[in-house]
């Protein structure tokens, strides 16, 4: 995993990348408290609201040379909290088995301490790449579907054909990402070890 340095372009806080950021990290709490009390629709709306603002986050923030250090914590940041909420939502309705949910539990522990680790040698965090974000989104695409597949009728049939693929390549693309990031802590550490 290469590290993808985006150079910060502002110090500014309020920008609209950044409020957009900031509102998806405001939606965490309410998606997951509409999930545990089985409000679907609204849910899978806030849940498309995210993934909108994910988008434009990121692509209105190039455009306007609004990258800024606090983008760079907020985006990936709301991604996760996303991810954990639906995860502690659909597997308490017993949507998700809780392999899956250990599953990827485990790499974002994981990921935990190669962060600590990279903070006592001195590093910050590295960007999420390509692989990384192909991961999210097919993690964000098999949620609502799996969601959907909570149902009857063909509909919720193809959607649980439809979110079992995604979660798979999704948890795949997790794992893979996750280890390709531990290779790349390790070379540090260890280029560091050799010029102490």
């Amino acid at each position: 995993m290469e590290v993808q340095e985006t150079r910060v372009q502002t110090d500014r806080v309020l920008t609209i990348p950044n409020i957009l950021s900031m509102a998806r990290l405001v939606g965490v709490p309410l998606f997951l408290w509409l999930i545990l009390r089985g409000s679907d629709g609204w849910a899978l709306l806030v849940l498309g609201l995210s993934g909108v603002s994910d988008y434009l986050d990121g692509k209105l923030a190039r455009r306007w040379n609004q990258i800024s250090s606090l983008g760079r914590l907020l985006d990936p940041a709301a991604d996760r909290l996303y991810i954990l909420s639906t995860l502690a939502g659909l597997t308490w309705r017993e949507i998700l088995p809780v392999w899956l949910t250990a599953a990827l539990l485990a790499r974002e522990a994981m990921l935990l301490v190669m962060v600590w680790i990279l903070r006592r040698h001195g590093y910050p965090p590295p960007q999420v790449n390509f692989l990384g974000k192909a991961a999210t989104f097919n993690l964000m695409y098999a949620f609502p579907l799996l969601l959907l597949s909570d149902g009857d009728g063909w509909p919720a049939s193809l959607a649980a054909v439809f979110g079992w693929a995604f979660a798979g390549w999704g948890t795949t693309l997790y794992w893979w990402a996750g280890i390709l990031y531990v290779v790349q802590v390790r070379r540090l550490v260890k280029a560091d070890a050799t010029t102490d």
